[in-house]
């Protein structure tokens, strides 16, 4: 999956540094899933509990905890993963309940106050609600940093036309994966979804529980549905929003991505023409998505205010795709560049919307690792240039944009791995919940996975097009989530496919009433969540 990971954490505590264990030679990490197998793993230290709240989560609380670099060499070398909680405040406590913000490469500790703030008090004072930097990830150390700036403005066109300009962004993708290799060589080989969710085994025993509960949107259902193959008796309640295909991981699904980004760019189109009284572009959507384009050439030609060119403006508009409350800021910065040939508006929405993203060099770092190693990438380039040319002359929104933030996974310095199959009748059963439209996971993931997971129960939000769709404002998905994690209750029977279903949210309205976004429920989600996962 492409992910651009947005968290900026809002944790005040500060991590340990880097653990000078000396390092094991580098070796494949083990996807055996034999419980004899298994290396005997070190004996969990206490944690130590610090305080470290913000204005918005006081109760928050920061720990770390030791984990094995090399899962199959116990003994060692160490890395550092960075926690979070909300402590249970009940009589009666429900355990560690995990919770991840996908990525890969998307910081989770800012989650825990946001998941235990958002579910209704007497369920949140059930659970210790843990959030995590997963290995690699923000506070966690050893933290990757391949390429310090490498999406700094103003990077070459996205779409190539011409064999040089293809050569240099092939080039430029071929370097940061010579760099990742040589600055970080040996963590690389330990940089995958599997080795990310022993740690999450590794937290399970430091927190001195039997079971865990875990609720995952986008990557973090996949790390969820591997945790939930390596270790199905140590799963109490699994929660899976937004869902990862497994069977497309990675290449497949990001081709999956092209075509359902492009959709959701089409239906913000037709929303702005649908409100053209407000923006004046157009009241055919065709006639809008026509001035989108004359933007990007434009912005080609000269980029607005010296920094937002034709890749800077997929990034910017991208995260509409995700999240259809960005829309009226979206259209307002675009209507004042068509219209009044305001640049700085459309410089103020890249700072909003694309910084790669502000957690920037570090997440895209570990989403590169991650996703290059997990599973087999397409090595001869002739794959990558026919599929993206075919995906472009139907979906040209992001198709390149997407295979050039992928591409370093055709020269990774480190080989594959196979990738987990996740089908399991051992774990209790889990709740899945997945938008009809979302475009970062498309639905057919959601629909595969529940599938896999016998005993789950799937509910579709019909017609609904974001990524990340509980905890925003839908009360009718919050309400099965409710029910779920009060006592493991999953809906049966809704047909088509589903066991539930419940009606989209209404779109946003248009700037200037509703200048924040659609609801504060969901910006505050999809600030958490961040772009590209």
């Amino acid at each position: 999956m492409t992910k651009r990971a947005g968290i900026i954490v809002a944790v005040g505590a500060a991590v340990a540094g880097l653990v000078t264990a000396a390092p094991s030679t580098a070796s494949a990490p083990s996807t055996t899933l034999t419980e004899g197998t298994r290396p005997a793993p070190r004996a969990a230290a206490p944690l130590k509990w610090t305080g470290c709240g913000t204005k918005s989560y006081p109760a928050l609380q920061c720990s770390k905890v030791l984990s094995p670099l090399d899962h199959e060499n116990p003994s060692g070398r160490q890395v550092t993963l960075a926690l979070s909680r909300i402590p249970h405040t009940a009589k009666t406590s429900q355990g560690p309940l995990l919770v991840n913000p996908g990525g890969p490469g998307g910081s989770g500790l800012s989650m825990a106050g946001f998941v235990a703030a958002s579910l209704p008090g007497k369920l949140a004072a059930q659970y210790d609600v843990i959030g995590f930097d997963p290995r690699g990830v923000g506070k966690s150390t050893p933290a990757l940093d391949c390429v310090p700036k490498y999406f700094a403005p103003v990077r070459p066109d996205t779409v190539p036309d011409s064999y040089e300009a293809e050569r240099t962004a092939r080039d430029r993708a071929a370097s940061f994966a010579a760099a990742c290799g040589e600055k970080h060589g040996d963590l690389l080989p330990y940089m995958d979804t599997v080795s990310a969710a022993k740690d999450l085994d590794v937290i399970r025993r430091a927190l001195g529980a039997p079971q865990v509960s875990y609720f995952g949107y986008s990557y973090g259902t996949y790390l969820g549905a591997v945790y939930a193959k390596l270790f199905p008796e140590r799963v109490r309640r699994l929660v899976l929003d937004s869902v990862v295909d497994p069977d497309g991981v990675w290449y497949e699904d990001n081709l999956g991505q092209d075509h359902a980004f492009d959709a959701r760019h089409k239906a913000f189109a037709a929303w702005v023409a649908k409100n053209h009284a407000t923006y004046g572009l157009g009241s055919d959507p065709a006639e809008v998505e026509a001035a989108w384009y004359r933007m990007r050439d434009a912005v080609k030609e000269q980029p607005a205010a010296g920094k937002v060119g034709p890749g800077e403006l997929e990034d910017t508009f991208m995260p509409g795709g995700y999240y259809n409350g960005y829309w009226p800021r979206l259209a307002e910065a675009f209507a004042a560049y068509v219209n009044d040939k305001d640049q700085k508006a459309l410089a103020r929405a890249y700072e909003d919307f694309a910084a790669v993203d502000r957690s920037g060099d570090n997440g895209y770092s570990v989403y590169a690792a991650v996703q290059c190693r997990d599973a087999a990438w397409p090595r001869t380039w002739n794959t990558w240039r026919n599929d993206t040319w075919q995906a472009h002359r139907k979906a040209p929104f992001m198709s390149w944009n997407n295979t050039w933030y992928n591409a370093p996974c055709a020269t990774w310095p480190v080989e594959p791995l196979e990738p987990v199959r996740v089908t399991n009748g051992k774990i209790p059963p889990a709740l899945i919940l997945q938008a009809t439209d979302d475009a970062a996971t498309p639905y057919e993931g959601g629909v595969t996975m529940s599938r896999r997971l016998k005993g789950s129960g799937l509910v579709v939000e019909q017609g609904g097009g974001n990524h990340g769709i509980t905890l925003s404002g839908n009360d009718c998905l919050d309400a099965h989530l409710v029910d779920y994690l009060t006592d493991g209750t999953v809906p049966t029977g809704g047909g088509s496919g589903a066991d539930a279903v419940c009606d989209a949210l209404p779109e946003p309205k248009p700037a200037p009433a509703t200048k924040a976004g659609a609801n504060t429920k969901g910006s505050t989600l999809h600030g958490l969540l961040g772009f590209r996962g």
